[in-house]
């Protein structure tokens, strides 16, 4: 709990600090006067300012965002002789980049966070498939466990590498949103029997983009072989004389392909006694086994109470300076236009509301990267900061985009929005992005209470 504390802390500070200092420096350099720098809002925790006419630099108790106060007529008296430093006062493409740099700030510091977990490397899972989900897209397609994806092309001419499961499952991903099938080049674990399948994604739509999209194509976890790990004394697993280290050949006879398929086949046996031919110690034996039943949110499963699976095989992910630089432009760019689609789906009804998330989500998720290394950890702050550039940019009042917009209103009319419509502008963004925070905080909820 304290881990994802501390890393929920830390992802908004760093993403604030770099967001307000983004508008900070252009100020500066505009020749604005900056009044205060801020980290937080509510009461004041510290509070630096090396001179009177210096910014003051403040940490508050509230640390949900952040604010840059400048000089600006609008806002209060402003001395005769600071009024060449007033926000207000500055030419139109000054103020337009002054509000652009904070948002502009966080994409790049996704372009060298990205960059840098290439840099340093990230040990992800092997691009060797699971058993698909039975009936699903991917088993409609001839694919089965133990399938190492090698490449991937949008059109069966056009080939790249696949570096990994995170890499295959992030090009489905894509091949969803824009309505297109996938063709994979596959293989045997050890690189043998290559041929090309055709994935059929062009159907799905783009609101079956959600957390759940994986296990509906049949997507499932990578390849982990059906071996036993500790099995609790007195549970079904022990019972029956399972040990760990047991790999499980065949269940009634029937081969297990992997550790997937022999979890599912315990969940929908509650209760239901099977032999179970395993290897031990090069010699293989018969054993019965009975898994207990046990209740799922209301549905009756089976358990044998034994960790089933050995961790997946994994790689290192890793490249030089430039490539991993560019991977970072990359990544950043695919993101964004990820993002800014999802966002135009949901407004229009055409992706779930699921996918927003909040304070919570993003709480959870930022200690259990911490948990998985460095790499991880970056990458996942690349995405948050993505996610808050583009949020940022969108032509919505209170936010940066809404300021935008109100100055391109004014570049093309010559004449600034009128007070009147601000006020309105104003009192219609509030609400919107009231809305958007209600939702995003019920979908944290109910991820926790497991809804979702």
């Amino acid at each position: 709990m304290l881990t994802t504390v501390l890393a929920f802390l830390l992802t908004l500070g760093v993403l604030i600090v770099v967001h307000e200092y983004g508008h900070y420096r252009v100020a500066v350099a505009c020749g604005v006067k900056v009044l205060r720098f801020s980290v937080g809002f509510g009461r004041v925790l510290f509070r630096r300012q090396s001179g009177a006419d210096a910014t003051e630099f403040v940490i508050c108790a509230l640390p949900l965002g952040g604010y840059v106060r400048m000089l600006d007529e609008r806002e209060g008296p402003v001395q005769p002789e600071e009024r060449d430093l007033a926000f207000n006062r500055k030419p139109l493409s000054a103020r337009t980049a002054i509000v652009a740099a904070g948002p502009l700030a966080n994409l790049a510091l996704a372009v060298l966070l990205y960059a840098s977990a290439h840099w340093i490397g990230v040990e992800e899972p092997r691009a060797v498939l699971g058993s698909p989900t039975a009936g699903s897209v991917v088993e409609r397609a001839g694919l089965r466990a133990g399938d190492l994806v090698r490449s991937w092309s949008a059109d069966a001419m056009n080939w790249t590498d696949v570096a990994s499961m995170t890499d295959l499952r992030w090009q489905v991903t894509q091949a969803v949103l824009e309505g297109r099938d996938l063709w994979i080049e596959v293989s045997g674990r050890d690189g043998r029997g290559s041929r090309t399948v055709s994935i059929a994604l062009a159907s799905l739509q783009a609101k079956d983009v959600d957390a759940a999209l994986m296990k509906r194509i049949g997507l499932g976890q990578a390849y982990s072989e059906a071996v036993l790990g500790e099995a609790k004394p007195g549970g079904p697993a022990a019972t029956a004389g399972l040990r760990a280290g047991d790999r499980v050949l065949q269940v009634d006879g029937q081969p297990v392909a992997d550790a997937q398929s022999l979890r599912d086949r315990i969940r929908q046996s509650p209760g239901r006694s099977a032999t179970w031919r395993i290897e031990r110690a090069g010699g293989v034996i018969d054993l019965v086994v009975t898994p207990r039943r046990a209740d799922d949110k209301g549905a009756e499963i089976g358990r044998i109470d034994a960790f089933v699976g050995k961790p997946p095989e994994t790689v290192l992910v890793r490249h030089g300076v430039i490539d991993g630089l560019w991977l970072g432009v990359t990544r950043t760019w695919e993101v964004s236009v990820l993002t800014v689609r999802m966002l135009g789906r949901m407004i229009i009804g055409e992706a779930s509301l699921k996918n927003l998330s909040g304070p919570l989500t993003i709480a959870d998720y930022a200690g259990q990267s911490v948990q998985q290394g460095l790499s991880y950890y970056l990458g996942f702050l690349a995405l948050v900061s993505v996610s808050l550039g583009v949020l940022n940019l969108l032509p919505l009042p209170m936010l940066d985009g809404g300021h935008l917009m109100y100055y391109l209103f004014e570049g093309l009319t010559g004449r600034p929005v009128s007070d009147l419509w601000l006020a309105r502008l104003q009192r219609g963004g509030i609400a919107l992005l009231l809305m958007m925070m209600s939702v995003a905080l019920f979908n944290d909820v109910a991820r926790l209470l497991g809804l979702h």
